[in-house]
């Protein structure tokens, strides 16, 4: 019986090792059949945000990789609105990630929708298990 797994994303993508460690976590669930949804709130909303150049830090760029989870079945990812205009940045700010619906004759459909901090509240109440990165 699947679970339903939310994985809340809070840092930024670089400087620590958690955004990583969350997409590691987050595909091990998926390879178990899990029902997995990810959250961006506070700093977490630069995870998917566009243009990201962590060369500076001598890091490698590893968001291209939010586009591929569509491939393992995760195409829930909401983003919280406050986090957003908190940061100065709008859905426009953020990646284009899309999934390929095998329902819908393989239509490419968006994963990410922004919701405010109440919905998002909603979302994670109807979750059987949280996990903060």
């Amino acid at each position: 019986m699947a679970k339903k797994f939310i994985y809340l994303n809070r840092k930024a993508p670089y400087g620590t090792v958690y955004a990583l460690e969350s997409l590691e976590v987050v595909l091990i669930a998926a390879a178990f059949e899990q029902e997995v949804t990810l959250a961006f709130l506070d700093d977490g909303v630069y995870q998917i945000a566009k243009g990201q150049n962590p060369k500076a830090l001598g890091m490698k760029n590893f968001s291209a990789t939010y586009n591929a989870l569509g491939d393992y079945g995760i195409t829930q990812f909401y983003v919280e609105r406050e986090s957003l205009a908190e940061r100065g940045l709008s859905e426009d700010d953020l990646m284009p990630i899309v999934y390929e619906d095998e329902d819908d004759d393989y239509a490419e459909k968006p994963s990410v929708r922004v919701v405010s901090r109440a919905e998002m509240a909603q979302i994670m109440a109807e979750q059987d298990v949280t996990f903060s990165f």
